[in-house]
């Protein structure tokens, strides 16, 4: 919200102030002020949640007091639009460099040095191994990268940090993670935060490519359980680089209502590319990558539903899975299918689907659900509904529909994504409203 308000004043000369809940205000005008912004902007306050109450309760907020100032909303919004710039408004330039905390800790004992991590919300809480110089000394040579090439900048909520190879090396190390990881966990960490708001967004990580075999990365019996080294330590290296990298800290500028627990290990998983039927390319493959590739490909979503048991024959599996599917917000028109390989088999032997993309676009045409259920997701609410307002379709047509009338919201079928995973044993699946972005080479960061 603050970079939109600082966009309208800066680009368009418009006076502009922030409207925002009372979970995030204060950090809003203390800490988002301090370290990002790079300019103050104005807030008014409404009472959280806003998102899914009665049209009655939003009405009282606006009719009510601004949760800032104590004065009427309305009346605090005017005065915020129209009083003078304050001195503090007025300072210009910019602001006094931070001092660096120095890259070393100071020598300690080994319980001190696990509480100030925990303290500094350095850690997932699980066990961590602590990143002494000499291991992480160690893990860097997994890489010819030198250790302090920055990977990416990142501009998040704290302002821009700097990711380098050695503080991804410190991650790795924490983790639990051997040199050998070290090139998968770089071209993760590309793709670091993981997915923060308000609501329970999570990650996927897919691994594809001979390194699955070379690193033992888990594609079949228990695929997404808690049964192998490798899908652990590496979903979990992408967990502690984000919340170090992005600063995130519980009810600081991390709000999510629930949480989600696939954050621990971000569903860390290999392709079972053995398992693929004929004429079922591998997700990397699909990407445009070579089969001989090995890629890392991250996912955000929040959903994942099981097909709780095996397929049945009295109704076709393709079937369920649309079913399904209709309970999915479909933004983006994102969704990932994670099938065993006798589903996979099924699906092309018994149902026809000689390729996933055949299957993607049988979802595409075939998922319908309501236009009230579609439009009632909050995810839909703050995506989609600024499309219809622009007029463009088919989002503009959808929302001049009745509730109950039924869409397509799928509408593009390279963005439903199929990935072959598990042990053969029963023919399960799940299906996701993981989005999936383009994969990173991990031969890159070799």
């Amino acid at each position: 919200m603050s970079r939109w308000a600082k966009q309208i004043q800066t680009q368009l000369k418009i006076p502009a102030i922030g409207i925002a809940s009372a979970n995030v205000v204060h950090y809003a005008i203390d800490y988002d002020f301090k370290y990002s912004n790079g300019m103050p902007v104005r807030y008014v306050s409404v009472p959280f949640p806003f998102t899914g109450q009665p049209r009655a309760v939003d009405v009282g907020y606006v009719a009510g007091k601004d949760m800032l100032t104590g004065q009427p909303l309305m009346a605090a919004v005017v005065k915020a639009l129209t009083d003078p710039l304050t001195t503090e408004e007025k300072i210009s330039g910019k602001p006094p460099d931070q001092p660096e905390e120095s890259r070393l800790l100071k020598p300690d004992t080994e319980e001190n040095l696990r509480h100030l991590f925990e303290d500094k919300g350095w850690t997932d809480y699980n066990w961590i191994q602590l990143p002494t110089e000499k291991l992480v000394v160690e893990m860097l040579k997994g890489t010819s990268h030198k250790p302090e090439e920055v990977i990416k900048t990142v501009d998040i909520t704290g302002g821009s940090r700097q990711l380098t190879v050695e503080k991804v090396a410190i991650a790795a190390v924490m983790a639990g993670a051997s040199p050998e990881h070290f090139p998968v966990i770089l071209a993760l960490a590309t793709q670091a935060p993981f997915g923060n708001s308000t609501s329970s967004m999570a990650n996927m990580v897919v691994i594809n490519g001979p390194i699955c075999k070379r690193l033992n990365f888990n594609c079949g019996t228990n695929a997404l359980g808690p049964y192998n080294r490798s899908n652990a330590v590496v979903g979990r290296a992408f967990t502690i680089v984000s919340k170090t990298v992005g600063d995130l800290r519980n009810n600081v500028n991390a709000w999510e209502s629930l949480g989600s627990n696939f954050q621990y290990n971000n569903l860390c998983f290999a392709e079972n590319e053995e398992g693929l039927p004929e004429g079922w390319d591998p997700l990397h493959v699909q990407m445009g990558f070579r089969s001989t590739d090995n890629v890392v490909t991250v996912g955000i979503g929040w959903t994942a539903i099981s097909s709780v048991g095996g397929s049945q024959n009295l109704y076709p599996t393709h079937h369920l899975m649309r079913d399904y599917m209709r309970s999915l917000s479909a933004s983006g028109s994102a969704a990932t299918i994670l099938v065993d390989p006798t589903v996979a088999g099924l699906l092309k032997d018994a149902y026809g689907f000689k390729t996933k993309a055949e299957l993607s676009a049988w979802f595409s045409q075939n998922v319908e659900k309501t236009a009230g259920c579609f439009w009632g997701n909050g995810v839909i609410q703050s995506t989609d509904v600024s499309l219809a307002l622009q007029g463009l379709e088919p989002y503009a047509s959808w929302r001049k529909l009745p509730e109950d009338a039924l869409i397509k919201p799928f509408t593009n079928a390279n963005a439903i994504r199929v990935v072959v995973t598990g042990g053969k044993i029963q023919t399960t699946w799940f299906v996701t409203d993981f989005g999936l972005r383009r994969g990173v080479k991990v031969d890159d960061w070799a």
